[in-house]
């Protein structure tokens, strides 16, 4: 083993983990954006705020849900930590709208 091989090989594990944690993120971002559509058409079904959190909560646990209405339209807007450790500082947002009375 050469003097640089070791060097590098430390670099390349750090750019390697931090590879991994931002795929990491970018799934539980797509996560959180498919519940916030998921709850935006549960709660203009007719099932309200309530039904917004249950499919949050079945969906992506932690996440706080924020339910507005306007214009005739639902807006379901919800926000969670990122949890890969050199991105849990990170707040993940996701908003998602459906027409107020869906049949």
């Amino acid at each position: 083993m050469t003097a640089e091989f070791a060097l590098a090989l430390p670099a390349v594990g750090l750019v390697l983990a931090l590879c991994l944690g931002g795929l990491q993120l970018s799934t539980q971002r797509l996560r959180l954006q498919d519940a916030a559509a998921v709850a935006a058409r549960s709660a203009s079904r007719g099932g309200g705020v309530g039904a917004a959190r249950d499919a949050v909560g079945r969906l992506v646990p932690g996440a706080t849900v924020h339910v507005t209405s306007a214009g005739g339209l639902l807006c379901v807007d919800l926000a969670r930590a990122g949890s890969p450790a050199p991105f849990g500082g990170l707040i993940l947002r996701a908003t998602a709208c459906s027409p107020a009375s869906v049949p």
